[in-house]
């Protein structure tokens, strides 16, 4: 990549995330469920505007994320008989949205993997069960997780940029949560 791209690429990070940037923000908790809970995702702002609806009295992990209607925007479950731990997303239809799962290689820093159906793959890499990292799509940062945000304890953020799904980037956040915290 040329120096110019790289810095054309970070004047665009700059102008989307952090402070006064356009990207869209929200408020989740670590270990966000147990099976059978239910937990709000809000915005910026404070207000409730996901919720993700933990499943109780099923053989896999499932968590359903809503809009504050209630309706069903996507299903996050954890997939059995798979070599590594893997979540899908579905959306309301049944259909695969991605599949969530941990990067065979990774010498330095934890990478996941998330193959997403009809459109670009992503990859989350950082300090993942810190809940510090990023979500890239070919090779540009489409959303940002971070713990630094708030001073309550075990809530993070996850920022993204204003052309991406945040129904999909929050269950990618959901599932990645889920399988690095599994108890």
């Amino acid at each position: 990549m040329a120096f110019g791209d790289r810095r054309a690429r970070r004047h665009e990070e700059h102008e989307t995330f952090g402070h006064g940037g356009t990207a869209r923000r929200f408020q989740l908790r670590e270990k966000m469920i147990s099976i059978g809970d239910d937990f709000w995702i809000e915005d910026e702002s404070g207000e409730r505007v996901f919720r993700v609806d933990g499943k109780a009295l099923r053989l896999r992990k499932t968590f359903h994320l809503e809009d504050m209607q209630g309706r069903h925007l996507c299903t996050i479950q954890k997939r059995i008989m798979h070599i590594r731990d893997t979540m899908a997303i579905e959306g309301p239809d049944g259909d695969r949205m991605a599949l969530v799962h941990k990067a065979l290689i990774s010498p330095l820093r934890e990478r996941w993997k998330i193959d997403v159906e009809g459109g670009p793959d992503l990859e989350a890499q950082g300090n993942i069960v810190d809940h510090e990292y990023e979500i890239e799509a070919d090779d540009r940062k489409v959303a940002q997780v971070s713990k630094r945000w708030f001073r309550l304890r075990d809530t993070y953020g996850i920022e993204m940029a204003p052309d991406q799904n945040p129904a999909m980037l929050l269950a990618v956040a959901v599932a990645i949560d889920e399988m690095t915290h599994d108890d």
